[in-house]
């Protein structure tokens, strides 16, 4: 007897017999958006919160997913339906905290006022902005804040800096980012949010963003002997 190729359906019943039946009846429907779904909406809000909670109580490095899941009231199963593994879901936080941060302070560009917003929406997350950036995060965090920075970059029009443009983006949010880092890294009541602004438009716009100047070339001063 011939042997005939497996078809589409064929394979996706295979895969399907591998499956728990809530798995199966799950891949019988087309997915909804994780973005739109509300049990997902839901489900990663507590899963959020319940992260937050424990921060409060220990390192993120000594939390389990079990943990997780359990204080957000939902199963193992669901975490993982959501989440590769904990870096995943710590990495899609990180994510969204940075959008987030840029977001609320992209209107007022690299200002004064622009930092005092970006330090007091990191005031109001301290617990997490200092998981974020002091347990595991860090590396995700920077390279996210430079990607939506060359993103927003691309689309306004900004003072010139005497850098060239893409090494003033690493530039700039390695400073904000390293500052951040160092100011959750000390006691929340050593410096206040608008004290962490003024140094970090001190040392931006200071160094990275001034304008460039045009500059005159050196004319040669005569010698005596000319």
């Amino acid at each position: 007897m011939t042997a005939t190729k497996a078809g589409p359906a064929a394979k996706r019943g295979t895969t399907q017999s591998n499956l728990s039946d809530t798995k199966s009846h799950s891949r019988g429907r087309p997915a909804p958006s994780r973005a739109s779904d509300p049990r997902h909406v839901r489900s990663a809000a507590a899963l959020r919160d319940a992260l937050l909670r424990l921060l409060e109580l220990k390192p993120f490095d000594e939390i389990t997913v079990r943990e997780i899941s359990t204080e957000a009231g939902i199963n193992n199963a669901t975490f993982f339906r959501h989440y590769a593994d904990k870096k995943s879901f710590f990495d899609r936080i990180a994510t969204e905290e940075i959008d987030r941060l840029v977001a609320v302070s992209l209107p007022f560009g690299h200002s004064l006022d622009g930092y005092i917003v970006l330090c007091e929406y990191v005031a109001r997350n301290r617990t997490l902005w200092a998981a974020l950036l002091t347990g595991g995060a860090g590396a995700a965090m920077r390279e996210r804040y430079i990607r939506v920075s060359r993103e927003v970059a691309a689309k306004y029009e900004g003072v010139k800096s005497w850098l060239p443009h893409d090494l003033s983006i690493i530039c700039s949010t390695a400073l904000i980012v390293e500052t951040l880092s160092w100011w959750l890294s000390v006691p929340a009541d050593d410096h206040s949010p608008k004290e962490i602004a003024k140094i970090l438009d001190g040392l931006v716009n200071g160094s990275v963003t001034r304008p460039a100047t045009a500059t005159r070339p050196r004319t040669r001063k005569p010698h005596r002997n000319d």
